[in-house]
């Protein structure tokens, strides 16, 4: 190799080194806030309902800690779901988007039974969980699709064949 491939080589790779990755959509990283304020609000509710069952005042005190434990679990994986929303990764979509749904659902039954305190706080989030996964920016960041080669297929670029595993 002349001194000349070399150079040309070595300005590749620092142009290469210089390409700074794709930015992620607001709205995924607003997706990603929403899910981690839920997986705050699962945790705070989890350690009052651990606290009530210390006092005694829940109806029964084994189930009351279970409870506990369940919710904190519950906010751990939460906020590893928040955590793949802000990576923008693919798999995060579909936990993030149950969320929602679930979310919605205990907090419209929150609101029939007047506990407007924690049901109208939770149907906003939900309904802003929603808005931020299912905007267009969010949907491309986070779909799993193939890019496109120059003569406008998707795919490997033409005359390479798919490898099998």
């Amino acid at each position: 190799m002349d001194s000349r491939s070399r150079a040309r080589a070595r300005a590749q790779v620092s142009d290469a080194g210089e390409a700074e990755p794709p930015r992620r959509p607001r709205s995924l990283i607003g997706a990603a806030v929403v899910q981690g304020v839920e997986a705050a609000g699962v945790l705070l509710a989890s350690v009052l309902a651990g606290v009530a069952a210390g006092r005694g005042q829940s109806y029964h005190t084994d189930s009351g800690v279970l409870l506990t434990v369940i919710g904190i679990l519950t906010a751990l994986a939460l906020g590893y779901v928040a955590a793949g929303l802000a990576r923008a990764r693919p798999w995060s979509r579909t936990p993030a988007l149950l969320t929602q749904l679930f979310t919605g659902i205990v907090s419209f039954y929150l609101i029939q039974s007047q506990r407007y305190e924690w049901g109208a706080p939770g149907l906003v989030l939900a309904v802003a969980g929603f808005v931020t996964l299912l905007v267009p920016p969010s949907l491309r960041a986070l779909a799993h699709e193939t890019p496109e080669r120059p003569d406008g297929e998707s795919g490997p670029p033409a005359g390479q064949a798919k490898r099998r595993t």
